[in-house]
C-alpha cells in the first residue's frame, strides 16, 4: 500500500490511542477492538527504532505526542552539534528560548556552556548537546518520571547512534536519570562512571551557575578532569 495522508493520520491516532491505554489502563474511554493495525514500514512509533543516522531519528521523532508536553511546546529540541562527536553533553530539558528556536542551550546558560567549553578548547561544533527531555515543560518545572519514561527512549538512540567515548551529565535531572539512582550531584560528581561502556562524568548545569556562583570552581575541575581524559584518549588513539 502507498503512503497517504489520510493513512498517516490515522496511523498516528492509532499509536496515541495504544499509549495511552499502557499508561492510563483500560478505563481510558475507547475500546481497543476498533484500533487500526499496521505494518512496521507504516508505523512511525515503531520505524524510529531503525533508524541509522540522527538525521532520520529526528525526522521520525519531532512530531511526538506520547506526553502531555507535546501540546505546550513550540518545537520539539532534539539536539544538536557533530553526529560523530567523542563527547555528548547531556543536560535536563530545554527552556523558553530553546522551545522558541528548537536547539538546546542557545539561551543565557547556553551561553555559559559555551564559554565553559572554551576554557577547556572544545568547541560547541566539536561535541553533540541534547536533553534528557525533548520538550520544554511549562514554566520550567521539574521534570515528570513519566516524561522521562516516555522520552528518554530518543535520546538512549541517540547516544547508541553517536557511540561516544565520553558524556558529561549537566546537573542532578541528567545524572540521576542516566545513573539511575537519587544521590545528590555533589556525590555522583568527581569521579568516572561507566554507563553502558561510556564513560560518563556529572557537573553542574550552567543555569545553576548562574543563580550559585560557588558552583564554579566545582565545575571548573569536573570539565578539566574530562579535559585530561579526553586527551589520554586521543593519545591512545594516536598510538
Amino acid at each position: 500500500m502507498g503512503y497517504t495522508p489520510e493513512k498517516d493520520m490515522r496511523s498516528m491516532i492509532a499509536n496515541y490511542i495504544r499509549e495511552q491505554i499502557e499508561i492510563y489502563g483500560d478505563e481510558l474511554a475507547m475500546d481497543k477492538a476498533y484500533l487500526p493495525t499496521y505494518g512496521k514500514e507504516e508505523s512511525p512509533e515503531i520505524a524510529w527504532q531503525d533508524s541509522v543516522t540522527l538525521q532520520e531519528l529526528e525526522e521520525l521523532t519531532h512530531t511526538c505526542r506520547k506526553c502531555a508536553l507535546s501540546s505546550t511546546r513550540k518545537n520539539f529540541v532534539f539536539g544538536a552539534g557533530n553526529p560523530d562527536a567523542d563527547i555528548v553533553l547531556i543536560g535536563e530539558a530545554p527552556g523558553a528560548t530553546e522551545d522558541q528556536i528548537g536547539r538546546p542551550f542557545v539561551g543565557e546558560a547556553g551561553q555559559l556552556l559555551d564559554k565553559i567549553l572554551a576554557a577547556i578548547q572544545l568547541k560547541r561544533e566539536q561535541v553533540y548537546i541534547c536533553n534528557i527531555l525533548k520538550c520544554r515543560p511549562p514554566n520550567n518545572r521539574d521534570p515528570l518520571p513519566q516524561e522521562v519514561t516516555l522520552c528518554t527512549p530518543y535520546l538512549f538512540k541517540q547516544i547508541a547512534l553517536i557511540k561516544p567515548p565520553f558524556i558529561l551529565c549537566l546537573g542532578r535531572h541528567a545524572a540521576q536519570t542516566l545513573l539511575d539512582t537519587t544521590q545528590s550531584l555533589s556525590a555522583l560528581r568527581g569521579r568516572v562512571h561507566d554507563w553502558r561502556g561510556h564513560r560518563l562524568l556529572v557537573t553542574y548545569h550552567p543555569a545553576a551557575l548562574l543563580r550559585y556562583t560557588q558552583f564554579k570552581r566545582d565545575t571548573w575541575e569536573d570539565v578539566q578532569l574530562l579535559r585530561r581524559l579526553y586527551d589520554e584518549f586521543l593519545q591512545n588513539q594516536l598510538s
